[in-house]
This record gives structure tokens, C-alpha cells and sequence, in this order.
């Protein structure tokens, strides 16, 4: 503000003397001053009861450090080159001025700049509700008129590249316009700001480039327009009066008591509801559809109930069941980091509140409970008439309360109004329970993935100590046996390094199943799993191996696969049974079939049973197994098929495609 006056004086000074030369410099002088404004004033749009103001300087540091250094380096570095003084064409002209180079460039970065400013105090007012614009409303308005001026006064400049005296008296009326609505939002809310939280788009959604592109589209022909009908002496008190009836209309547009007063004149007057339930309801649902997150419903529900029914305060609290408290959900005065928490439990609710939906009169309420909500909720408007809350319930649960506040002139809440407040409130508490039982339902979710995935490595590791107990069973009788020993020490240290494996997997395990596919040879990856669990020790095991072009797998997982179906078809045949592996070629695709005379499964568990988890026939078995091989078959792009009869055996086929076809 001290280098806008420190320019209007400047300006003033030129207006009072009469050399020509003595005008130029001291415009000039005006025009190094107001090269300072640009960095200046940015800084404060983007800073000014913004409470996360320091990532936007954060992002706009480069812009910034270019509006300080690059009108104040035109400026001082290319004085000369700012204002030309132009010798009379005839004997009947006078000197006259006009912009040189730099001047011109000043201007149009001047023009850039204020047009911008505009932009981000819009977005700061426009993201204010309720109290909060109200305490800024008239400081935005002021700013909104000097800088409004400006840009007329820039635009002339530029179009007529001329310098006209007259267009100083003119950003003179707009300093004196917006100072003195600036004094009045001062006056009545004193120095003290809010925090809002604008979003980082603030360019987009904006009406002020949109007008200032228009603007500056026609006002070529308004300016000839004011010219021809006023003429240039008169052009001074035509501009002022036009300027300070634009702002006067502003001031009225923005008032809440007026748009009150024409909406209740219209619902009196031309019998139509004082609400349009259609338009409310269409605009609560298009708000609310893609949020999310409790505390932005409660920001988006306050909003709209603030514009709705034209309440300055309006404070939303939600239930916070395991502290059994209310916290602060959101709200149109109170700041949002005060962290505010009620230690309100819902036995000590007095019978108004307790399981009813309707809206009350908080005034009229007695005891601690109420008493601690008033004062949390305090009103800040002596004629803004009865504080009202609105319960939130949904069913039995009671998932909070909303407080109304400080209404435009203390107007009562017709019989229509709280219909709607209370059709509001429901949808709000439906919406909160929903995204809580949504909450429920992913921890549920995460929950049977844990276990899940415990089934998967509980799972694995029966399947590593079941070939231990085979050595082990083993043992006493073949430990004489150089060569038995070495294949039961390589047995054993193939079971540690799969432990081993599992658990590093463990530790990095994601949400889908993450595969490292090599080429490799099928019927040496069922040698080795063979070699792993010893032969098969007591079971007739027929093998019959066919050459097979590569495949591309993960070794380690397809592993697994094979060891779960041996392992499964051993426990069917029992001890004297008979087990047949085979690889073979089939349609392009390499096929891997175990097959067992064992007990054999029921249709019915082949169909409803057989892959899914923890379903198994076995009596110690966990249900995993086959489940877990049918997931690892088919991310490799293969299938499992499966034939079985009841006493007569099953036969398990692994179909999975050839290198040549990855």
C-alpha cells in the first residue's frame, strides 16, 4: 500500500508541473515506482489468508522472482527508453508524451501481473464460506477495485500507445474506492485474517481471466464510446462514477442479506417455495459424488448448507466411536487445524438428541452436554438469532451433529426449512456411514488377505517339513549309506533354501503375484522337485518324460505347483499306491500330468470345492494348496484341468504355453 501511495504522489507531483520535460521525468519516476508492484502484490495474492500459503510460494518461487526482477530491471536499466517526449506537430499542438520501448514492455508486465492478482484473490475468497467470507469479503472487493482500475487504465495505455495524463486520476479513484472498502472490512472484523486451504489449480475454474479477456476484447469501442458521448473534458467524473457504481453494485451482490430479502420477496410474492428441493438435491448430489473421505463431506455438507440457508456458521461434528468423542468434521468458522475434540458421550445426551433425527433448538437445552457444544459452537453475531442442531443419524448409529449458526438476520427457521435441513442431515449421516462401513469392509478385506497369505506360507512350509519327515523317516534305516546321506544332506539343503525363500518373499510380499520368468527345461524341473522330496520313498512312482521345447516360468513358483500335486497324490494312495508323472506335448502347449489310484474326490467337491481356499478333504490339511496352484498356473498364461472318479484315483493336468508362444 506504501508504494501505491508512493506512486499516486508521484503522479500527482507531474500533474502540478508545467514544463514538459519536468512531466516526463517525473512520469518516468512514476513508472520505476510502480515497477515494484508487480513482485509485490503477487506476493500477497498468493500468501493472504491462505493457510497453506507457503507451498504456493513454494510453486511459484521462479514466477515470482521474475516479477521483482524483470519490471524493476526494465525499469532502472532502460529509463530513457520509458517515456518520450514528443515535440508539437504544428504551431496549434502541444508536447505531448508517449511510451517508448521499455515502457510499453513495463506495461503489458504490469497488465500480466494485475491480472493475475485478481485471479488468485478470487480463488482465496471463492474458497471461503460462510464467516470466513465474511471477514474477507470487503478486503477482496478493495483490491479488486484498485487492481480493476488498473487494468482499464493499462489497457488504454497499450491500445492508444500513448501516455494520457488523465488515466491517473482515474487509478487515484480507484486507490481512494478500494482503501476505503478496505477501511470498512477492517473496521469491522479488525486485523486479524483466517486460514484457508485453496487448492494449487489456480488458474483453472476462474472467472477473472475469462473476464479480463473480454475486457479487453471490447474496450476499444467503450472507450470510443465514452468519448463521443461525454467528451474528453468530462471523461475524469464519468470514469470515477461509473467506477465507484461498479464497485457499490459489488458490494450489493455479495451482500447475504440482500439475496435473503430478494429470495424471500420472490417466495412471497409470486408463491413458489422459498427452496427449490429439486436444485438442493442436485446439488448435494453432484457434491457429494466424488468425495471420499469423511472429513471432505463434512466440508462439502457445510458448504452447501451454509449457501443453502444463509448461515454464516455452520460446524459439523463427527462421532468418534473409539474415543467416544466428537471431533471436529469441518466447518464455515472454526479453523480447520484447531484439532477441537468433545468429549461427549451418548449416554449423557439429553432426550432431544438421543435416537431423533429432527432439528432443535440448542438454546433450549440444559446440562453439561449441551453446555460444552454451545461453547465449542460459540455464535459470533448477537442478531444472528437461535443456534439449531441437527442431529446425524442413520438407523441406530449416531455418527454425529451439525450446528447452525449466526444467520443472516436472525431470521427463524420456517417449518419448510427444517423438512429440509432434516432430508439433508439424513443423506449427510447415509454418506458417513456408508464410507465407514466402507473403512470395516477394507479392513475386513485386509484382514482375509492377511490370513490368506499366512494360509500361503503356513502352507509351504508343511510342504518343506513333510519332506524333512520323509528323510527323517528315512534315516535310521539307510544312514549307513555313504550315498543316502549325501542325498539327505542335498535334501536338506534344498528344504532350508526354499524356507529361506519363503520368507524372503514374505517380507516383500505385494497385493498380486509377482512372477521372474526364465526359459527353462519342464522335465528337469520335475526331475529336480523329485530329487527334493527323495523319490517318492515307498510309493510305485511310473515316470515317463518326453522331450518338450522350453517354457518360460518361474522356476521357483512352478515348483511349488509340482510339489503340491505330488505331495496331494501321495496322501491319496496311501502306502502301496501307485503315482504316474508324464510330460508331454499337446496343441502348442508343454502338459504336465500327475496321476494317482488313490481315493479319488466327489463331483460335487471337484466343482463347488476343489480351488477354493481352506476347502481340503484331508484332515490336517489347511485348503490352500491347490488354490494357491491354480493362481500361480494361470499367471503364467496356463490352465489346470482335473479328472477324478471316487475309489478309483485322480489325474491333474498342467497345461502351460511353450517359449515360442510367450
Amino acid at each position: 500500500m506504501a508504494t501505491l501511495a508512493v506512486e499516486s504522489a508521484v503522479g500527482a507531483i507531474s500533474l502540478q508541473v508545467s514544463h514538459p520535460e519536468k512531466v516526463a521525468y517525473w512520469q518516468s519516476l512514476a513508472l520505476v515506482t510502480k515497477s515494484f508492484l508487480p513482485g509485490i502484490w503477487l506476493a500477497f495474492s498468493l500468501s493472504y489468508s491462505r493457510g497453506n500459503y507457503r507451498e504456493f510460494l513454494e510453486t511459484w518461487k521462479f514466477f515470482l522472482g521474475a516479477a521483482f526482477l524483470f519490471p524493476i530491471g526494465i525499469s532502472l536499466g532502460f529509463r530513457s527508453e520509458l517515456i518520450h517526449l514528443l515535440p508539437p506537430a504544428d504551431a496549434n499542438q502541444g508536447w505531448s508524451l508517449s511510451f517508448g520501448g521499455a515502457g510499453r514492455t513495463l506495461n503489458v508486465l504490469c497488465l500480466i501481473s494485475a491480472v493475475m492478482i485478481l485471479n488468485n484473490l478470487e480463488k482465496t475468497f471463492r474458497s471461503t464460506v460462510g464467516t470466513m467470507r465474511w471477514r474477507i469479503k470487503f478486503v477482496v472487493l478493495g483490491l479488486a477495485v484498485i487492481f480493476g482500475g488498473r487494468i482499464y487504465t493499462l489497457s488504454q495505455d497499450m491500445l492508444y500507445s500513448g501516455y494520457d495524463l488523465t488515466l491517473i486520476d482515474i487509478e487515484t479513484g480507484a486507490l481512494f474506492i478500494g482503501c476505503a472498502l478496505i477501511g470498512i472490512g477492517y473496521l469491522r472484523n479488525g486485523i486479524s485474517e483466517i486460514d484457508v486451504y485453496p487448492s494449487q489449480s489456480v488458474l483453472q475454474g476462474t472467472l477473472t481471466v475469462l473476464l479480463a479477456g473480454g475486457y479487453l476484447f471490447v474496450i476499444g469501442l467503450l472507450a470510443q464510446l465514452i468519448a463521443f458521448l461525454g467528451g474528453a473534458g468530462s471523461f475524469k467524473t464519468q470514469a470515477f462514477l461509473v467506477l465507484l457504481g461498479i464497485a457499490g453494485l459489488a458490494v450489493l451482490l455479495l451482500s447475504e442479506r440482500l439475496r435473503q430479502r430478494i429470495q424471500r420477496f420472490v417466495s412471497r410474492h409470486f408463491k413458489r417455495p422459498q427452496h427449490d428441493f429439486r436444485k438442493v438435491w442436485l446439488l448435494f448430489t453432484q457434491r457429494m459424488s466424488g468425495v471420499l473421505d469423511r472429513d471432505a463431506v463434512c466440508a462439502t455438507a457445510a458448504k452447501l448448507i451454509s449457501e443453502t440457508f444463509n448461515v454464516l456458521s455452520v460446524t459439523i461434528w463427527r462421532v468418534d466411536e473409539r474415543k467416544e468423542s466428537l471431533v471436529l468434521g469441518a466447518s464455515t468458522a472454526l479453523m480447520a487445524d484447531d484439532n477441537l475434540e468433545l468429549s461427549l458421550l451418548r449416554s449423557a445426551m439429553p432426550p432431544q438428541a438421543r435416537k431423533n433425527s429432527q432439528p432443535f433448538n440448542l438454546e433450549e437445552l440444559k446440562g453439561e452436554w449441551a453446555e460444552n457444544l454451545k461453547q465449542a459452537t460459540a455464535a459470533q453475531f448477537r442478531k444472528g438469532g437461535s443456534r439449531i442442531c441437527l442431529p446425524l443419524w442413520a438407523g441406530d448409529r449416531w455418527l454425529g451433529c451439525a450446528i447452525l449458526a449466526d444467520r443472516v438476520n436472525g431470521l427463524p427457521y420456517t417449518i419448510e426449512e427444517l423438512d429440509l435441513l432434516k432430508c439433508i442431515g439424513d443423506q449427510i449421516a447415509a454418506v458417513l456411514l456408508n464410507l465407514r462401513l466402507t473403512d470395516e469392509l477394507m479392513l475386513a478385506k485386509e484382514l482375509e488377505a492377511f490370513q490368506t497369505m499366512s494360509a500361503f506360507f503356513v502352507h509351504d512350509l508343511k510342504n518343506a517339513t513333510s519332506t524333512l519327515s520323509l528323510t527323517l523317516q528315512n534315516l535310521p534305516s539307510h544312514f549307513g549309506d555313504p550315498s543316502f546321506r549325501e542325498d539327505a544332506l542335498r535334501g536338506i539343503a534344498n528344504t532350508v533354501s526354499r524356507i529361506n525363500l519363503h520368507i524372503r518373499r514374505l517380507s516383500v510380499l505385494r497385493n498380486k503375484l509377482e512372477l521372474k520368468p526364465i526359459e527353462s527345461d519342464l522335465n528337469q524341473l520335475v526331475i529336480e522337485t523329485l530329487e527334493n522330496l527323495n523319490g517318492m520313498p515307498g510309493i510305485e512312482l511310473v515316470k515317463e518324460f518326453h522331450p518338450l521345447p522350453k517354457v518360460v516360468v518361474d522356476r521357483e513358483q512352478l515348483q511349488n505347483v509340482v510339489t503340491n500335486l505330488l505331495l496331494n497324490a501321495r496322501e491319496a494312495v496311501g502306502s502301496d499306491g501307485q503315482i504316474r508323472v508324464e510330460t508331454s506335448q499337446c496343441e502348442g502347449r508343454a502338459v504336465l500330468s500327475v496321476a494317482d489310484n488313490g481315493c479319488g474326490m466327489s463331483p460335487d467337491f471337484l466343482r463347488d470345492s476343489l480351488f477354493r481356499p481352506f476347502q481340503t478333504t484331508k484332515k490336517k490339511g489347511l485348503g490352500i494348496g491347490m488354490f494357491q496352484s491354480k493362481m500361480i498356473v494361470e499367471a503364467h498364461r496356463g490352465n489346470i484341468q482335473v479328472e477324478s472318479e471316487p475309489g478309483k484315483g485322480t489325474k491333474f493336468g498342467v497345461f502351460l504355453p511353450l517359449a515360442a508362444d510367450g
